[in-house]
């Protein structure tokens, strides 16, 4: 164990939609103004607030995950994640206390618990007045030690935030200011997802217009020195642990990366890489072929439903994946990934296009979430992750389904409400829509490299 300072804070809401990601982002960018180095976190297994924050930021991001990691790998990702930079920020998912069912599991309230983090609360003050104290005071003892330090109301009249102030003072917290309404000043949520070259410069200047708009009214000195005040946390070295598998001699790995396919934990890339792989991006949109003498094949998800036209046409990509993978190539497809291994798939408008054809039947869009959650899989064979019986935990977001959906796997959601049978699973290929993530299951990563090392000798005899 060592003692490891991090100068940090979180901002979490009392619900979804209080206004958290849009004044998370607008304080980065303020951050950054003041010419420290920040990196930033958010609680949960979402891929899309980090690719924003990394991608229109430019900060370094990344997930921490209760659910899927030990309170001790979640400090060290943490620490490992916070090097060089001056600040690093939690931004919370849904309300404070919100987690698996109607429990403070792997919710925000758990990570700032796990990490010793202090807590800035955002308040949607819309319409309220008085029950604003009631709001302040209920999160602040629903639990014995609620590590909320402070509170930001948001969409709160000028002339009403004196007295706002006063009653967060009553409650024994620090107010941070307030956030007026401002018109045209919300992140939607397209512009989390879809994020083009031309939308990147659009939303900079979006996000540069609202940090202005905030420093007119929220206390960022005060802020970074709340975050200074964050105790030192004590983590684990995961190498000198053991917790890192051991490094298997260099192998390449070929990983799409575009805009119909971007969704992936950063941290399982780290552990690849630690591992000793060269990752290898490359695009199915506009590439033709893989990557030359890659030997393993990794396809994230994404948006294929939307680029499915321009996926379809580039039929050299389609062909040459078909017959990598029916020669044994190593490959981890999930969600949108999987989707595209189908013979074919149906967009939002149900027009059908040709795809990879490596699995059949056909992926397509229904327009509203399907099984969305943790869950915990058990495997009824032998396969490229797992042995037969051992259990890993998952994650399922996505609109798509498919006629065609898998049965190696058994799936039961994290609050037992639901289970059913999803994945193909063999001693080369994992393909389906739950997500993984390699610091759950450390092994995952050892089993899908030392195949991809196979593979390599194979290739080269």
């Amino acid at each position: 164990m060592q003692q490891r300072k991090i100068n940090r804070i979180m901002f979490a809401g009392t619900k979804s939609g209080s206004g958290k990601t849009t004044i998370t982002c607008g304080i980065l960018q303020c951050l950054i103004d003041n010419g420290l180095s920040v990196s930033s976190f958010k609680s949960g297994p979402d891929y899309i607030d980090p690719m924003f924050h990394s991608k229109v930021l430019g900060t370094k991001s990344g997930n921490l995950d209760g659910y899927f990691t030990e309170s001790e790998v979640l400090k060290e990702i943490l620490y490992r994640n916070s090097v060089d930079t001056d600040i690093s920020v939690l931004e919370g998912v849904m309300g404070y206390y919100d987690g698996i069912g109607f429990t403070d599991m792997a919710s925000s309230y758990a990570l700032a618990a796990q990490t010793n983090t202090p807590v800035i609360l955002i308040v949607d003050a819309k319409g309220m007045g008085c029950s604003i104290g009631a709001v302040l005071k209920g999160f602040l003892e629903f639990r014995k030690d609620s590590f909320i330090k402070g509170v930001i109301f948001n969409r709160l009249p000028a002339s009403l935030y004196l007295q706002a102030k006063q009653m967060a003072e009553a409650e024994g917290i620090k107010c941070f200011g307030y956030v007026p309404s401002l018109k045209n000043m919300e992140l939607k949520s397209r512009h989390l997802g879809l994020v083009t070259a031309q939308e990147i410069k659009d939303l900079q200047d979006f996000i540069k217009g609202l940090a202005e708009e905030l420093k007119k009214t929220l206390d960022i000195d005060g802020i970074i020195t709340l975050a200074g005040q964050a105790e030192s946390i004590e983590s684990i070295d995961l190498e000198e642990d053991g917790s890192v598998v051991s490094r298997i001699p260099k192998i390449k790995i070929a990983v799409a990366m575009d805009k119909a396919f971007c969704f992936y934990y950063k941290e399982n890339f780290q552990l690849l890489e630690e591992l000793g792989c060269e990752l290898i991006y490359f695009s199915p949109i506009n590439d033709k072929k893989l990557p030359e003498h890659v030997s393993g094949l990794l396809l994230g998800g994404g948006y294929p439903e939307i680029y499915a036209k321009a996926l379809s046409e580039n039929t050299s990509m389609l062909k040459e994946i078909k017959e990598k993978l029916s020669a044994g190539l190593p490959a981890i497809a999930e969600c949108g990934g999987f989707m595209y291994l189908h013979e074919s798939l149906k967009d939002i408008e149900e027009k059908e296009y040709p795809m990879v054809g490596f699995l059949s039947g056909t992926s397509f869009m229904t327009g509203r979430l399907q099984r969305f959650g943790y869950i915990e899989m058990k495997a009824k064979k032998d396969n490229l992750l797992t042995a037969s019986g051992e259990s890993i935990k998952a994650h399922e977001f996505h609109y798509g389904d498919s006629d065609n959906c898998g049965t190696d796997f058994h799936a039961l959601k994290a609050n037992k409400s639901a289970e059913w049978d999803c994945v193909h699973a063999t001693d080369s290929l994992y393909t389906g829509f739950p997500h993984i993530y390699f610091y759950a299951h450390k092994n995952m990563a050892k089993r899908f490299v030392e195949k991809c090392y196979g593979y390599l000798k194979s290739d080269n005899k």
